[in-house]
């Protein structure tokens, strides 16, 4: 009972401590109700209990299925997924007095060192200082989020803000890195690398993946007894933070109550709305932001020179019409049907490297870069480089091609460095080693991020990308500094990507990429397509459908009764689950009650059916089922594959239990039983055939190898610009303004950029060559971006006006008058103005720059004839611009 300012009151549960003053304040509520209505309630209990202790406890108040917190000296109240322990609750309590104000708070500049790292910093301790618990931290790789990291932990730790700390990383050669990264930076600090060894509670700081998290959070849960509950971490650090990490992962990001900092090298205008979300930030507005264009300029960071290389099959795939006479029949006895004798007329170029491999494609590749990539040792050797290969099969394939090419360096100089590699570690070790071979490693994703090696100057993308967060990732392997790499105080100036399938390309024109989002499960897909199916058998009059659609549904409950409560991600969506454990609820779903149902349950769905193949068989039949009941034309397609998987079981009847079947996988043969089969007929086969599925044998893509003579077209190659910051509106302007600077040389534009008057005619082949053959999308689309504007004065605007013409049009001033050194600079920056701009309002004569010169303007530098006359001259030039 406490004295709380509404009077007396009896509170639900008090937490005390060890020396009897209390730790927290519960205010329990039933179920049905909203567990925010007892909000002001604890507060008053809360209250009474100071007052008696001189210990103001922290206040939770719940309904069993949610639960807040309210820390309310500090905190606003936030829902949290359980309660903390009793030593959590102390150190919580305790760190109210105990710790210090971040304002004054030194940074280890051992640690980190550079102004944008201690701003990065300053900038989180500005989020804390605000009372916010969240922060996302934008910084290109190579400028040191590791170190950010590090320093964070160790200026939080001397301020008594937080004790335990959690490194989560999505990959388990990202954590390795960042714990031997942390080790030299806080060697004081006891740390664990729980994908390798085992935890105890002497852990200051945990390195973990995001899976074997969830698999210790749920692996040690007995009852509510976790060794890592809500509380356990003061501070999380997720690194590489991305749309894909989010989708998967984001029950952990709900599950701990720390302090939430998140690391990403994505650019913040490439950003996702979710990552964002997360931190509760608005999109491209993160706590700080540190990008690879800035670090270039800093001179922290090398620029890159990326080069698209264009090579003819890479680019346009294998024609058998422009193969050679004796290619020619190589391509027949490849690839002519022994039937028929046919053979395709080309293979596009997404089969290269895929399924066939072409020797001269290879060799043409790894020639380019022993030729033109950068060289150390005074030019006699290729700097370390880096080979983004398509596959393990790719990868091994370039591995031979360059030994066949190379066979002075012994097979040591280029090696395959992917996560089948049986020494990759080892192997990985050696490349990171400047004085130890291999030079060039061919990497299949291990190298794409988190791999420091500073004397990496060349980079070859020899496979597509379509993923941004992917592709600056793999930009960064060559961005870091490197002192020294050609000689004494020649240090590393820039790195040179060699790009062979037009990345650079695609996403200067598609900044965004395209990401693929998150699969889902193959036992989610079952649960919807059950539900799905049996939402529209309900509809049908047939009792013996009605009959299905009540076992599906029974099938689906079980399914959610069966779902563990002690796991945290089900208890995340414990009301829902519960509620539909009751099977009564299933009754009569409305759109509402379906929506939960595939929002909460089936994402937790886990079947207990282990054969992979089998779970495919029912996905494929259901979704047969769907589609006949939908009258979808798409079921032709479904049903091909069913014949497909019968014709294959044909050949399987050796075995007894197919030959008991025999008569079933006979019929499904036969277009009699498709014309009239029944949706009961078709999930009879689904359970009659599911098990014999194991005994089919994955097809694989027959692998080709082949030596057709490839090209390098040179006259393609060329430096291409990064886009490293973009907008939708931006892209589309830059598009349009390189596209037209890239047509100088037509007549029309020429004649805007000279000054010389231009004809309808001329104007409307202009625009034709814009909109209809060019690549600059619509007239709409332009309007859209730009306005209604005429188009003359629009190119005239972009393209500038040259700055010859320029003074030809004022040449009559210049020559005629005797000007003073003000006239003189005046004249001179209307010429510059309009070598830029290509044009002058008049009224711009009276604005900056020109102020700058007179405050006046042009009337303070010329008498009011003169004034008048370059008044008509700009004129005339806008007028240029139009029709004559």
């Amino acid at each position: 009972q406490a004295d709380g300012s509404l009077g007396n009151g009896f509170v639900d549960y008090v937490l005390w401590g060890d020396d009897g003053k209390p730790l927290a304040v519960v205010e329990a509520k039933r179920t049905k109700r909203d567990p925010r209505v007892g909000q002001h309630q604890a507060k008053c209990y809360a209250d009474g209990l100071q007052q008696v202790y001189g210990q103001r406890p922290v206040i939770f108040y719940s309904n069993g299925y949610q639960t807040w917190l309210w820390d309310d000296l500090n905190y606003a109240p936030r829902e949290v997924y359980g309660f903390y322990t009793k030593d959590e609750l102390q150190a919580l309590v305790q760190r109210r007095t105990l710790r210090k104000s971040l304002v004054n708070q030194t940074i280890n500049s051992a640690i980190t060192d550079r102004y944008y790292q201690q701003e990065a910093i300053r900038k989180v301790a500005e989020v804390l200082e605000r009372n916010q618990r969240e922060a996302l931290l934008v910084m290109a790789t190579g400028t040191g989020k590791t170190r950010v990291s590090a320093s964070i932990i160790d200026f939080l730790s001397k301020a008594g803000w937080i004790k335990r700390v959690l490194f989560l990383a999505d990959r388990n050669a990202l954590v390795h890195q960042a714990k031997v990264n942390l080790n030299d930076y806080l060697p004081h600090l006891p740390a664990v690398d729980l994908t390798k060894e085992k935890e105890d509670d002497s852990s200051r700081i945990v390195f973990s993946t995001y899976q074997t998290m969830i698999n210790m959070i749920d692996g040690e849960a007995d009852g509510d007894n976790r060794m890592y509950g809500i509380g356990h971490f003061d501070l999380i650090i997720f690194d590489e933070i991305h749309r894909s990490v989010y989708n998967r992962y984001k029950h952990i990001f709900k599950y701990f109550d720390g302090i939430r900092i998140g690391l990403t090298a994505t650019p913040r205008s490439h950003g996702d709305k979710d990552t964002y979300g997360l931190f509760d930030m608005e999109p491209n507005n993160p706590t700080y932001a540190y990008e690879l264009e800035q670090a270039v300029n800093d001179q922290f960071l090398v620029p890159p020179k990326a080069i698209s290389v264009p090579i003819k099959f890479q680019r346009k795939g294998i024609k058998y019409a422009e193969l050679s006479e004796a290619e020619k029949l190589m391509y027949e006895e490849q690839f002519s049907n022994p039937l028929t004798g046919d053979f395709p007329e080309e293979i596009d170029a997404a089969a290269l490297n895929t399924w066939l491999f072409n020797t001269d494609t290879v060799d043409k590749v790894i020639g380019h870069l022993m030729q033109n990539g950068i060289k150390v040792e005074g030019g006699d050797k290729l700097a370390k480089s880096i080979i983004f290969a398509r596959s393990h099969l790719h990868a091994k394939f370039i591995e031979g091609r360059f030994n066949k090419q190379y066979p002075e360096y012994k097979g040591d100089f280029l090696k395959v460095i992917d996560y089948q590699e049986e020494y990759k570690y080892d192997l990985l070790n050696k490349f990171k080693d400047k004085a130890k071979m291999p030079q060039i490693a061919v990497s299949v994703d291990m190298l794409d991020t988190g791999i420091d090696v500073p004397e990496v100057c060349n980079l070859v993308f020899f496979k597509p990308i379509r993923s941004r967060t992917k592709y600056w990732q793999m930009i960064g392997r060559g961005t870091r500094l490197c002192k020294n790499l050609f000689g004494v105080d020649e240090d590393k100036k820039e790195f040179v990507i060699f790009d062979f399938c037009e990345n650079i390309e695609f996403f200067n024109d598609n900044p965004r990429g395209f990401e693929t989002e998150t699969g889902k499960s193959l036992s989610q897909r079952l649960f919807e397509l059950r539900l799905k199916l049996s939402l529209l058998l309900e509809a049908e009059e047939a009792s013996e459908l009605k009959k299905y659609a009540q076992e599906l549904i029974s099938y689906l409950v079980r399914q959610t009764q069966a779902l563990n409560m002690q796991s945290f991600l089900v208890r995340q969506h414990w009301e829902i689950v519960e509620k539909y454990q009751d099977t009564s609820q299933w009754n009569s779903l409305t759109d509402l009650n379906i929506k939960e149902i595939f929002d909460h349950i089936a994402p937790l769905i886990t079947e207990i059916e282990q054969d992979e193949q089998a779970k495919r068989f029912d996905a494929i039949m259901l979704d047969l089922q769907l589609s006949i009941l939908k009258g979808e034309k798409r079921q032709l397609g479904i049903i091909q594959n069913v014949v497909t998987t019968a014709k294959k079981l044909s050949k399987k009847l050796t075995i007894p239990s197919v030959a008991q079947r025999k008569e079933l996988i006979h019929e499904l043969q036969e277009k009699s039983f498709w014309e009239c089969a029944s949706i009961p007929d078709l999930e009879k086969v689904r359970i009659e055939l599911r098990e014999l599925m194991k005994f089919l044998e994955k097809e694989k893509t027959p692998i080709y190898y082949s030596s057709y003579q490839d090209e390098v077209i040179e006259s393609g190659i060329k430096e291409q610009p990064l886009v490293y910051n973009f907008n939708d509106l931006d892209t589309y302007k830059r598009k349009v303004e390189q596209y037209l600077k890239s047509q100088s040389n037509n007549l029309t534009i020429h004649k805007l950029r000279n000054n010389v008057p231009i004809t309808q005619s001329e104007l409307n082949a202009l625009e034709h060559l814009l909109f209809e053959q060019g690549n600059l999308g619509t007239r709409e689309e332009f309007i859209r971006v730009y306005g209604e504007q005429p188009l003359g004065r629009f190119i005239r605007g972009i393209v500038g006006l040259d700055i010859n013409a320029a003074k030809l049009a004022f040449g009559e001033i210049l020559n005629n008058q005797t000007l003073n050194s003000q006239q003189i600079r005046f004249i001179d920056t209307i010429i510059n103005f309009l070598n830029v701009k290509g044009i002058i309002e008049p009224a711009k004569l009276f604005d900056s720059p020109f102020t700058d010169i007179n405050t006046s303007g042009i009337m303070g530098v010329f008498d009011e004839q003169t004034s008048a006359k370059i008044i008509t001259l700009l004129e005339t030039i806008i007028q240029n611009t139009e029709v004559a």
